[in-house]
């Protein structure tokens, strides 16, 4: 099999060290805007740097695989998708819900296959607390709380390119509670903070973010992100039932001290960021693809899942800015009228 990947930045380099070790990948072509980066790239993983991004669709790859900036995704997958070639996307699609359904309308007039980056759903602990949720060990469900925070801002430069905190980081939360519950949010009440560094504001973005989201069955959900957590990289859920409860991401990195006196021990190691976090995640969802390629699998992460994420992070949005509740029907893009 022959794969193209595009872009080689943070994300894009490590698809490619795995892609590269593959058994089923022969061969992958690399490209990025900045030819010397794809070139440094290619060389260290053994792969061939193509001259621009044009050329990987051309190079008769069987698939391609697009981790290039936010603004490039909607119409690299509209080109692979008129290339007849599968397709995996780092999230986002695209920042609006026009530029996401564009996409996917092309991809769907194709017939083509597009994967999303959602890497949580390939995570041990997400897919564990999937499988006590449909087995009944937690009865009935009813309050999920979803965490996510950042142990340092991004670069001032990538806010106003990043589409915001809820966008940008809080997709991750409302996909993967719609995964690991099987239920889909009805309504969200949203604010948040830019009282944190001052590029923030200038962004026009907020640093910290609170949500309160109801589920289709009535269970109630929280998500909180912030992009200031000194203590290290935090992403958890837990999920609390008549029956039980449980917690994905509580472990010896979680970057989290007790105050009790028999409480746990202060972490010494906390997780310094994503990539770390979820490197098995990652290289999973990468594994899932080349098998939806070969015929192996079906696609366990369509595109029609970005436009549900992005649905409630714009109701987010709308909530913060206008002080209420916001009804997901109010927002425009739902699958099911196109």
């Amino acid at each position: 099999m022959r794969i193209g990947l595009i872009g080689t930045g943070r994300i894009g380099t490590f698809h490619a060290d795995v892609l590269s070790r593959h058994r089923d990948v022969g061969s992958l072509v690399v490209a990025d805007t900045d030819s010397a980066r794809a070139a440094w790239v290619a060389d260290r993983t053994g792969s061939t740097a193509a001259p621009s991004v044009d050329e990987v669709f051309t190079w008769g790859v069987d698939a391609v695989v697009i981790a290039s900036a936010t603004s490039a995704h909607a119409e690299l997958i509209s080109r692979a998708a008129r290339a007849g070639l599968p397709a995996f996307c780092e999230k986002p699609i695209a920042l609006d819900l026009a530029g996401t359904l564009g996409a996917l309308r092309e991809v769907e007039s194709a017939g083509t296959v597009l994967q999303l980056g959602f890497m949580r759903r390939f995570d041990a602990g997400y897919g564990a607390a999937r499988e006590l949720v449909q087995s009944g060990r937690l009865g009935r469900l009813h309050t999920v709380r979803a965490i996510t925070s950042d142990p340092a801002p991004p670069p001032a430069a990538y806010l106003p390119l990043s589409g915001g905190l809820y966008r940008d980081c809080l997709v991750h939360d409302f996909d993967i509670m719609r995964w690991v519950t099987g239920r889909e949010v009805v309504e969200v009440y949203a604010t948040g903070s830019d009282a944190g560094p001052a590029m923030f504001r200038e962004a026009g973005d907020i640093d910290t973010a609170a949500a309160v989201l109801t589920l289709d069955d009535g269970t109630l959900a929280t998500a909180t992100a912030t992009r200031c957590n000194g203590a290290g990289y935090d992403v958890r859920m837990e999920l609390a039932g008549e029956l039980d409860q449980f917690a994905v991401g509580l472990d010896d990195r979680t970057p989290i001290t007790s105050t009790e006196p028999k409480g746990p021990p202060p972490c010494d190691n906390p997780w310094p960021g994503f990539l770390e976090r979820f490197a098995p995640a990652y290289e999973a969802e990468l594994d899932a693809f080349v098998g939806v390629v070969s015929g192996e699998l079906d696609n366990p992460c369509d595109g029609w899942e970005a436009l549900h994420a992005l649905r409630i992070a714009e109701a987010c949005e709308l909530s913060r800015r206008e002080r209420r509740p916001v009804p997901l029907a109010e927002i425009p893009g739902r699958q099911d009228v196109f």
